[in-house]
């Protein structure tokens, strides 16, 4: 049994715009699953669909088998974390992680084993009597996290909660919601548009754009072997070429005539390869490439370097080692497992 299922849901608004279109997607209980996409592409939306504040145009949503389309936030077992924590800036760490469980009549010995259990568990034992506004982002969005687990929700609903932090902070407590969701095990759904979270907290990434779902995978298999040209553009550094097909392993590019592992998709409009795919001090074995550099950034390790090439964007590939490389042109390889084949249109 699934924990969340959203089965064709569609959300039209009422000036006409329509934020998601046909939408299935399943989460199994425990899993840790993320929305991820550019602002507007509907993940939010669909967020909310899951949580009960918006009612699906088309379409149902359904929680443990049973359909709560129609249920109101308060009777669906899920709770939520917002970007902007929306404490009760009236209330102590304590009297907000208590909150939820007091409004659901839970038993006050119940509930103070609650709140002293996640106050351990989110390292806020002496801040229990501070009120928000004497909290840094961190300890702030530690609260919002306990208080919504403090409900003992079997699907927590994560709305962007880390862009209000800076970049340290914020590697930081996604270690701790990570650690926190297996620790309780429960089904996580997390939005954001920052791939490096996608990529670190997931065990599945659905990548949307336009109120549609390109790929749904692993971290490692959206990143590995995007099936479109959005995704494999959105999520890392991509090189996107257009080909024409020679035979069944040779395909004519701008970067010349390379060899491939798999037979090209019928549907693909592009050759991918990735930066890091790039060998250098490799002068045979085929797919052997020189070109002119248009331009280079330090990058610590390895050097990030931008090629020139005829009839498409510049190229990207790292460099390794230091900040230098010999001469104006770079010679490398691209190995032929590593070129996919993706469909749609570059963004």
């Amino acid at each position: 049994m699934t924990a969340l299922r959203s089965i064709d849901v569609s959300k039209v608004f009422e000036d006409g715009f329509t934020a998601l279109a046909d939408i299935n997607l399943s989460v199994d209980p425990g899993e840790f699953v993320t929305l991820l996409g550019p602002s507007g592409c509907g993940k939010t939306t669909l967020l909310k669909i899951f949580a009960g504040f918006y009612a699906p145009t088309t379409g149902r949503v359904e929680q443990n088998g049973a359909d709560v389309t129609s249920a109101p936030p308060e009777k669906r077992d899920t709770a939520m974390c917002f970007q902007s924590y929306a404490l009760f800036p009236h209330l102590t760490v304590a009297e907000n992680i208590e909150f939820g469980p007091k409004q659901n009549r839970v038993d006050r010995d119940e509930r103070l084993d609650r709140l002293n259990e996640l106050l351990r568990q989110v390292d806020l034992e002496r801040h229990r009597e501070k009120l928000p506004n004497k909290l840094s982002g961190g300890q702030q969005q530690r609260v919002a996290l306990a208080r919504a687990l403090a409900m003992r929700p079997s699907v927590v609903l994560f709305d962007e909660p880390l862009s209000n932090l800076d970049a340290k902070l914020r590697e930081q407590v996604r270690r701790e919601i990570r650690g926190l969701q297996r620790k309780f095990g429960f089904t996580a759904i997390y939005v954001t548009h920052d791939q490096s979270e996608a990529l670190a907290m997931s065990d599945r990434v659905v990548v949307m754009s336009g109120g549609k779902v390109e790929q749904i995978g692993a971290p490692e298999e959206v990143y590995q072997r995007p099936e479109t040209a959005f995704v494999a553009d959105f999520i890392g550094s991509a090189n996107l070429l257009p080909f024409d097909r020679v035979d069944d392993h040779v395909v004519e590019t701008p970067l010349g005539r390379l060899t491939v592992s798999n037979r090209p998709d019928p549907n693909a409009r592009f050759i991918c390869w990735r930066p890091e795919d790039a060998e250098f001090g490799v002068s045979e074995g085929g797919n052997i490439v020189t070109s002119d550099i248009s331009e280079r950034a330090y990058q610590g390790a390895y050097t990030d370097l931008h090629i020139s090439v005829a009839g498409a964007p510049d190229q990207r590939l790292h460099w390794p080692g230091g900040a230098s490389c010999v001469g104006q042109s770079a010679t490398f390889r691209l190995p032929p497992e590593r070129i996919r084949f993706v469909r749609g249109e570059i963004a």
